[in-house]
């Protein structure tokens, strides 16, 4: 099934890779510049599914890279997509590899140094070559995002352009998340949930990404637990697809403070991004219901906002905000995220200084309808203790 959003054309369903025949002989590529995980390419049946459709393209790989999107490993790859000459992009792989592929081929073709663009310090001016993601998780919808996120000693920059970060074609093919691990399962379907919860009281909410965040939130409640737990081919394809419309609804509107906290629990200590964001979702929850005239960010005013939170309960078939997190805690539990700092071996009072000392990326808090100051992330930090 052929569909079209914007800029993008998707592909759709069990079967829709192979499609890719077809776009690859509307491109014409001369080289192909193939982004993939080191692990994933081969476990996910990629490479198997993948090899027949490329056999008559020069292709260079490149998956020498971290699990999370590092300046350095940029470089490496915009050299090797300079050296092969390369005219069109494929990355088939998580949210890493899809960030990964969309910063490099974003950056290629500009003069300076990478850095200079990712901070924003110059503007680009050369419209990048075409790009095709295929992920092989249900969790960043980063098929779906005009953004791309890069590490720089640490501290997470987004890299962003409205027109030019976007892929121009995506395949949602969910028999390449078949054999996805539970861990990674669990993680990145939580994810998704959290981008369609975050987006739904996002500052910059639309009623257009309100739509899609409601419809990823309802497909995740009825299938992440099955997906991880009793996977089925149903399962994984709406996971695949309340991914994407997560993606969808913060291409819109951004994210907001569990992102924001998210990003030292994951650079710091190692937790799985889904993961780090989640653990905060349901305390972030009580706390944005908890808004009032002097701490509200949001300009339609904390009457919307509380309207907004009353909302998401009824999308969570629940009656109140204490309900929608002990909700969040039970499907946590249900897909064995833990839920205690503790446990992640997050303990003493130095480890909460880091999270509060890196946890404040202005464009996420400034996003969170309920301003977030240093008291009120530890206090959040001691209740998730």
């Amino acid at each position: 099934m052929l569909e079209m959003q914007k800029m993008q054309q998707e592909y759709v369903g069990s079967g829709s890779l192979a499609g890719l025949k077809k776009v690859l002989e509307q491109e014409k590529p001369s080289s192909i510049f193939l982004v993939t995980g080191k692990i994933s390419y081969q476990h996910s049946r990629a490479q198997e599914m993948m090899e027949p459709l490329l056999s008559a393209y020069k292709v260079t790989t490149f998956s020498d890279f971290s699990l999370n999107p590092q300046l350095e490993d940029i470089k490496k790859g915009i050299a090797l997509f300079r050296q092969a000459e390369s005219d069109l992009a494929i990355a088939i792989g998580g949210g890493s590899v899809m960030d990964m592929a969309k910063s490099i081929n974003f950056l290629v073709a500009e003069p300076e140094e990478p850095e200079r663009y990712i901070k924003k310090e110059i503007e680009p001016s050369q419209k990048p070559k075409p790009l095709i993601a295929i992920p092989t998780t249900a969790g960043t919808g980063s098929e779906a995002t005009h953004f791309a996120v890069v590490y720089i000693h640490k501290k997470k920059y987004s890299l962003a352009h409205q027109e030019w970060m976007l892929p121009e074609y995506v395949f949602l093919e969910p028999t390449l998340t078949l054999n996805l691990p539970k861990n990674i399962t669990a993680s990145t379907g939580i994810d998704a949930l959290c981008h369609a919860v975050e987006s739904y009281w996002s500052n910059q909410s639309t009623e257009e990404s309100k739509d899609y965040a409601r419809q990823a939130i309802t497909i995740v409640l009825d299938n992440l637990k099955s997906a991880v737990t009793n996977p089925s081919l149903q399962h994984r394809a709406a996971m695949m697809k309340a991914a994407n419309l997560a993606g969808k609804a913060i291409n819109v509107s951004k994210t907001t403070a569990c992102h924001s906290i998210s990003y030292p629990l994951t650079s710091y200590f190692g937790i799985a991004h889904g993961h780090a964001c989640a653990l905060t979702l349901g305390e972030i929850s009580l706390y944005n219901t908890g808004i009032n005239a002097e701490d509200c960010l949001d300009t339609r005013g904390p009457a919307y906002v509380k309207k907004t939170m009353d909302d998401l309960c009824s999308i969570f078939r629940v009656q109140t905000p204490e309900e929608m997190q002990q909700k969040i805690n039970q499907l946590m539990d249900q897909i064995e995220l833990t839920r205690k700092l503790a446990m992640l071996n997050i303990t003493t009072p130095e480890d909460h200084d880091i999270i509060v000392a890196n946890g404040f990326n202005q464009e996420r808090v400034k996003n969170n309808p309920r301003e977030l100051t240093e008291k009120s992330l530890r206090t959040i930090l001691r209740r998730i203790s």
